[in-house]
């Protein structure tokens, strides 16, 4: 089973999709092992998102996802990196299929509603920043043989 690091950002909580958001994650037959309503911090956005130090968007994206709370949670589930890409939809909203989160939901990219994990070594690195090993909890539901093979 993969696992992938799910941001519903603070423009969704703000506008209150984070129900749609999870739902649209369960519907599809993810997992969630592990979630919290949070500040981010500066610091833990800054290991967040390390990778883009120092592009011309790194400050804003920092003051963004630090300005008021998200929930951060963990998925699990077969292929979950893609299935949960996909559900979310392309990084430009404009892009984005109809049907999914994004193209449904968002219009500009710097308000794109939620961040997924891109890889699963991406994932497990961001799950390590959010989460200790001790808060997330595999399980099983009575609906999986519905949903998985």
């Amino acid at each position: 089973m993969e696992r992938t690091l799910i941001i519903v950002k603070p423009d969704a909580v703000q506008r209150g999709l984070t129900g749609e958001i999870i739902r649209r994650f369960e519907a599809r037959g993810l997992r969630i092992i592990g979630m919290k309503f949070m500040l981010i911090s500066r610091e833990v956005a800054e290991r967040h998102y390390a990778e883009h130090k120092g592009k011309g968007f790194y400050e804003g994206l920092l003051n963004y996802i630090t300005s008021s709370p998200s929930v951060v949670m963990v998925l699990e589930g077969p292929n979950a990196v893609q299935a949960a890409r996909t559900t979310i939809g392309k990084t430009k909203p404009f892009e984005a299929e109809a049907g999914s989160i994004r193209g449904d939901l968002a219009l500009e990219t710097g308000r794109n509603l939620v961040h997924g994990s891109d890889s699963v070594e991406s994932g497990e690195r961001e799950i390590a920043i959010f989460f200790k090993a001790d808060e997330l909890v595999s399980w099983s539901r009575a609906s999986d043989p519905w949903i998985l093979e």
